[in-house]
């Protein structure tokens, strides 16, 4: 049984290159070639939660030997206003480095206010020969054009839903704990692809040695997407229905709708009937822009998909 004090999410984190798993070759051979140079340019990483993102800047930063003072690490969706590039990242920046570079990894870059990103563009000109900087966001799309055209973007893809599976289930075996495939895939269709949650939930649910689902009265471990696909696997369509849309918030709706599309297995078994599903998860996200109350649009989206294959 695991102990409770350690987090797996960082006991099993990458800490290497070799560790890391690339998306493919030349995205390992990009970064052995910046290793190799001891020097990288501005970095945007980009995809979904929970991917690899602060984990490859990470191993980069420590790959490069980057001195203790010469790093500055931020969340963003912590400290997103103009004032923390004005205090915080232009007061670092002015300085010269111990070593060869400075390196600002700064995380969630896409919670940073427009103001912000503006003043942050030109803090990264300023100080180009000194310093660089490693974004990571869930969004690219809420990063102002002119800081992506100053760095190399990345996109992570996510990893395949057998790999992702098998990885949770190897960490499980490592940890001694006891499971049955479905609660596993219970726990993997409430959080894929975001890995670092997944192993979160399932530790939480491991104390005893053994994996179950929470339950309904331990709020601090029960994620309303581990109840909903319990709910859908019960055939209980209704009910797993009005589970979500009464917990989705609107800001959340468009990563609903990338649930519901990487888990087509829910809907359909069949190629024939996860084709349709996709049809209906596009409709629906056509309509989210026109209709005033997503809850009513989300709810419509569901039932349209529960009857797939009646």
């Amino acid at each position: 049984m695991s102990e409770l004090n350690t987090l797996w999410t960082e006991k099993y984190r990458p800490k290497t290159i070799d560790d890391y798993v690339f998306k493919d070759a030349a995205q390992r051979e990009q970064v052995e070639s910046w290793i190799k140079a001891k020097s990288i340019p501005h970095l945007l990483f980009s995809g979904s939660a929970g991917i690899g993102k602060t984990t490859l800047a990470k191993i980069l930063i420590s790959a490069l030997e980057v001195d203790n003072y010469d790093l500055l690490m931020i969340n963003a969706s912590r400290e997103r206003g103009i004032d923390i590039i004005r205090d915080n990242i232009k007061n670092f920046s002015s300085t010269m480095p111990f070593g060869d570079l400075k390196v600002i990894l700064l995380d969630e870059a896409d919670a940073l206010t427009q103001q912000a990103q503006a003043s942050l563009k030109g803090t990264m000109e300023e100080f180009s020969t000194t310093v660089r900087f490693i974004l990571t966001t869930n969004h690219p799309n809420k990063i102002i054009p002119p800081i992506h055209s100053r760095c190399q973007g990345t996109h992570f893809e996510k990893i395949d839903h057998t790999e992702f599976t098998a990885r949770v289930a190897t960490i499980l075996v490592t940890e001694s704990v006891e499971f049955d495939l479905d609660t596993l895939d219970t726990f993997v269709k409430a959080t894929y692809p975001d890995l670092r949650k997944c192993l979160n939930l399932v530790q939480q649910n491991s104390t005893t040695g053994t994996l179950k689902p929470p339950s309904a009265a331990d709020k601090s471990a029960l994620d309303y997407k581990i109840e909903m696909v319990n709910l859908f696997k019960k055939g209980d369509l209704r009910k797993a229905r009005t589970l979500l849309c009464s917990n989705s918030q609107v800001e959340d709706v468009e990563e609903i709708f990338r649930w519901m599309y990487e888990n087509l297995d829910i809907w359909s078994a069949t190629d024939e009937g996860q084709d349709e599903a996709i049809q209906i998860i596009r409709t629906g996200l056509i309509n989210h822009s026109l209709i005033a109350d997503a809850e009513i649009n989300l709810s419509a989206c569901i039932t349209d998909l529960i009857q797939i294959g009646k």
